[in-house]
């Protein structure tokens, strides 16, 4: 028969050794969790300063966008004047044509005595009724492209605002960038 204290003294031993090796794994498991997570944060970083730097040229080109659309604004107001100046000499030019009529007056009375230049005339006098109405047409026209350009001038300032609303939380980005 075996000796009692040899059997706890065994058991412990194996106890003890268990114990032993179920500590180093835990110690090896306990390692290998550390350099997941030391992985796992180098590479949070480099993805933190890819952002950083992604937002960093993203508020730059939100602000040339910006820049560009106060440029083309200020551009459809130069060109929204030009065309009401425009729309204004054609209306003159318009007024001018009027008078064309009596031209044509006085030209009936050529005729009695220069049977050859009345034949001329009669053809500049419908051609010039034509011209008329093609200047009241572009007159009418012009008003319109005017009215388009004030129209899109209109748009623009609201998308110039639009986008600068959009940029202004990224504006937050700037103290700390290169």
């Amino acid at each position: 028969m075996e000796d009692p204290k040899r059997i706890v003294i065994e058991a412990v031993g194996r106890l003890s050794r268990e114990t032993q090796i179920h500590l180093d794994e835990r110690h090896h498991h306990f390692r290998i969790t550390n350099l997941m997570i030391m992985a796992m944060s180098l590479l949070l970083l480099i993805l933190a300063v890819f952002n950083i730097y992604y937002i960093y040229f993203l508020y730059q080109d939100f602000t040339g966008i910006v820049t560009n659309m106060d440029s083309m604004h200020t551009n459809l107001k130069n060109v929204n004047r030009d065309m009401i100046n425009m729309s204004g000499k054609m209306k003159l030019m318009s007024g001018h044509v009027s008078h064309m009529d009596q031209i044509n007056k006085h030209t009936a009375s050529l005729t009695k005595t220069m049977p050859k230049i009345s034949g001329s005339m009669h053809r500049m006098t419908t051609e010039m009724g034509t011209i008329n109405q093609e200047m009241h047409h572009l007159s009418a026209g012009m008003t319109n492209i005017q009215q388009r350009f004030g129209q899109m001038g209109s748009g623009v300032a609201v998308m110039r605002e639009n986008v600068r609303q959009i940029s202004r939380p990224m504006g937050f980005m700037n103290p700390i960038m290169p």
